[in-house]
C-alpha cells in the first residue's frame, strides 16, 4: 500500500532519542528519511549499558550519507541534498548549525519552502543556552517529583520527554506542511523537552489550582478508589486491581463472595470506601493470596475488571496481543543479529506501520544518495578518498 508521507524528503541531523524519534515516525509513515552522519558515524552508534537500546529503537527505515560536514565538499552535498528536501530537522546544541552553515536563515534562503524543525532542551527565553537531558528537565519539571515522591524524587522509567518531545516536532512538521500547501512557504518549528514535561505536568498544576491545595506525589497521595493497588498471588506473583466504579463494586463483591460488604452501607459509595480502605484491603488481599496469578487474572478478565500482570521489558517480546496484532515489527541489528521492536501506537486503515528497512550501517546509502544528487561514479569514489564521504 502506499504509505502517508510517501514522496517526502526529510535530512536529519540528529543523535540520542529526541530527534531521531521525529525521523522515525516520519520514516515509518512513508518519508525518505536521510541521515547524515560523521564518517565515524553517530555516536550514539557506540552507547553502552541503559544507552544501548538507542540506535537500534529510533533508526529504522531511515538512510545514511556519511559525509565530513567541516570540509567544502561535504557542505557542498548537504546544500544539494537541501535543496531536493521538504524537512530538515536537527538536535544538536544552540549554535552547532549555524556554525556548519546549516542553520535556519541559511537553508530557508537556499530553498523558501523548507519546513526546519530544530530540537532543544527549551524553547527561545532565559534557560535556552542551558544543556538538558530528560533527567534534568525532569527534575525540574516537576514529573521527578511526582514519580518518587517527597523525600526521593525519581525519573520516570523511560526517555518519556525525549519521545514525547520528538513526536511534537513530527507535529510540528505536519502541521507545517500541511499550511505549506496554502502558502507555499516554509517555516521554522521548534520542539521543546523542558515545555514537554511541562505538559505532562499541566493535570497536577490544575488539580492543584482547582483543589486549592498542594498536589501530592504518587507514592503519597491517598488512593482514589478503594481497590486500586498491587497484589500478590498464592504462587508469589504479583497482579494490579482496579474496582473503579461503583457497578464494579458489585461485580467484584458478588464475584469474590463478598456479600457483606455488598450489604454493608458504609461500604455504598467510591468515597465511603476510600475511607474504609485499611479494613477493605486486608480482605481482598487475602482473597487474591489464595489464588494463583493465572487464575486471578482469569477471572478478572471475564469480570471486566481493570487488571495487570506487572511485566519487565523482556516480557513484552513474547506478549501475545503484541504478536498477534502486529505491535512488533522484524529487525536485523548491522551485526546480522535478528531482534523485534515496537512499532508506532497507530493504525491506519487497518494498517500498522512496520519495518521497510532495517537500521542502516554507517554511510550505507551515500553512494545512492550522491548518485541521486548527480555525481557521477568517478566522483563518488574520489570522495571517498579524499576522506569528504563514507560509503558503506
Amino acid at each position: 500500500m502506499s504509505l502517508p508521507l510517501q514522496g517526502l524528503r526529510v535530512v536529519e541531523f540528529v543523535h540520542m532519542v529526541m530527534g531521531p524519534m521525529c525521523g522515525l515516525v516520519l520514516a515509518d509513515l512513508g518519508a525518505e528519511v536521510i541521515k547524515i552522519e560523521p564518517l565515524d558515524g553517530d555516536h550514539t552508534r557506540k552507547l553502552t549499558a541503559s544507552g544501548a537500546g538507542f540506535f537500534p529503537t529510533y533508526n529504522r527505515n531511515k538512510k545514511s550519507l556519511s559525509l565530513d560536514l567541516k570540509s567544502p565538499a561535504g557542505r557542498e552535498i548537504v546544500l544539494k541534498l537541501v535543496a531536493t528536501a521538504d524537512i530538515v530537522s536537527e538536535n544538536f546544541r544552540p549554535g552547532a548549525m549555524d556554525k556548519l552553515g546549516f542553520g535556519y536563515d541559511a537553508l530557508c534562503r537556499l530553498k523558501p519552502d523548507l519546513i526546519y524543525c530544530s530540537h532543544k532542551g527549551f524553547l527561545p527565553g532565559p534557560y535556552d543556552k542551558r544543556t538538558a537531558l530528560d533527567e534534568v528537565v525532569q527534575m525540574m519539571g516537576g514529573l521527578a517529583y511526582m514519580t518518587g515522591g517527597k523525600t526521593r524524587p525519581l525519573r520516570a522509567g523511560a526517555s518519556v520527554n525525549d519521545v514525547m518531545g520528538g513526536m511534537f516536532g513530527a507535529i510540528a512538521i505536519l502541521a507545517a506542511l500541511h499550511q505549506r500547501r496554502d502558502t507555499g512557504k516554509g517555516q521554522f518549528v521548534q520542539s521543546g523537552l523542558f515545555e514537554n514535561n511541562v505538559f505532562l505536568m499541566a493535570q497536577h498544576m490544575m488539580e492543584g489550582f482547582m483543589t486549592g491545595t498542594p498536589v501530592v506525589p504518587m507514592p503519597d497521595r491517598v488512593r482514589a478508589w478503594a481497590v486500586y493497588d498491587m497484589f500478590t498471588t498464592a504462587d508469589n506473583g504479583q497482579v494490579f486491581v482496579g474496582v473503579v466504579t461503583d457497578s464494579q463494586w458489585k461485580v467484584f463483591c458478588e464475584a469474590f463472595g463478598c456479600a457483606e460488604l455488598l450489604a454493608d452501607p458504609v461500604l455504598k459509595t467510591n468515597p465511603q470506601r476510600v475511607i474504609a480502605r485499611p479494613r477493605v484491603i486486608p480482605i481482598v488481599s487475602a482473597i487474591f493470596g489464595r489464588m494463583t496469578k493465572a487464575e486471578l487474572m482469569t477471572r478478572c478478565e471475564a469480570l471486566g475488571l481493570p487488571f495487570a500482570p506487572i511485566a519487565k521489558p523482556e516480557d513484552l517480546f513474547e506478549d501475545p496481543h503484541l504478536k498477534a496484532s502486529g505491535g512488533l515489527t522484524d529487525l536485523t541489528l548491522p551485526n546480522g543479529i535478528k531482534t523485534q521492536v515496537p512499532v508506532l501506537p497507530v493504525e491506519m486503515d487497518g494498517h500498522r506501520f512496520q519495518n521497510r528497512s532495517d537500521i542502516p550501517g554507517i554511510g550505507e546509502h551515500t553512494s545512492e544518495v550522491l548518485a541521486d544528487l548527480g555525481y557521477t561514479p568517478r566522483q563518488i569514489d574520489q570522495l571517498v578518498k579524499d576522506g569528504i564521504a563514507l560509503a558503506g
